[in-house]
């Protein structure tokens, strides 16, 4: 009998602590009453990520929230490069925010980070002053690092590239100054672009502001296309 009680006692017990944990858990799963946000942000405002995050918390409550589900969801937000959510007593959560760092327009809709990932910029307006690169879908890496590379060579003529395409077969061509159009086709482009060079040298400089375009993909010589005209004038070397 004693045994028995014993084991009634436990039981019991158990009962009782497992209904106060339940209480206790019921009591701390609040709903979510206050979202903060912390960072440091060039590009984009607090109220907008405030608009941009508050629908993802709507029903959440405190405890039972899947933070590792919330990040994901948050950083499908434009402009957010990295999300970290933690708990704050009694209600509430911080978002701590590191935006993304555009460095080039991409396909008119999106922007470009440093690892050439693309990203939405809408609703906000991209910045100013960016190169504008477009290609194939999931070139975008390639297209970035190939116009670094081409802008440190336009550089040492004072140039400056204002647009790069890859085309979907392969061919490229580029703006320099917001003005001439440059064809550089597939192949050969490392020697093309010496040969611009001492075209550019030579004479194309003081012509710039005539020049439509460049056809770089002749055998020898440089094809100039020039404003008001339709003929190409061809430069042999």
């Amino acid at each position: 009998m004693k045994r028995r009680n014993a084991w009634l006692g436990v039981i019991l017990l158990a009962l009782l602590m497992g209904a106060g944990g339940r209480a206790l858990w019921l009591w701390l799963d609040r709903p979510i009453e206050r979202v903060s946000i912390r960072g440091e942000w060039e590009y984009v405002s607090a109220d907008y990520l405030r608009t941009q995050l508050a629908p993802l918390v709507v029903d959440a409550t405190w405890l039972s929230a899947d933070l590792g589900e919330l990040r994901d969801r948050a950083l499908k937000v434009g402009w957010l490069n990295e999300v970290r959510i933690t708990r704050e007593w009694p209600n509430a959560l911080v978002f701590e925010l590191i935006e993304q760092q555009p460095v080039a327009r991409w396909n008119d809709d999106f922007l470009l980070n440093p690892e050439g990932e693309p990203f939405a910029f809408a609703p906000l307006n991209p910045p100013s002053g960016l190169p504008d690169l477009a290609g194939p879908g999931g070139s975008s890496e390639e297209v970035l690092t190939y116009y670094h590379r081409l802008k440190r060579h336009f550089e040492q003529l004072s140039l400056e590239l204002t647009q790069l395409r890859l085309e979907p077969r392969g061919a490229w061509r580029l703006q320099l100054n917001e003005g001439a159009w440059v064809m550089l086709g597939r192949r050969q482009h490392e020697v093309r672009l010496a040969r611009l060079s001492a075209s550019w040298q030579r004479e194309l400089n003081s012509l710039s502001e005539q020049i439509r375009y460049i056809d770089l993909r002749y055998p020898n010589g440089v094809a100039v296309a020039w404003h008001g005209e339709s003929e190409f004038a061809v430069q042999d070397e």
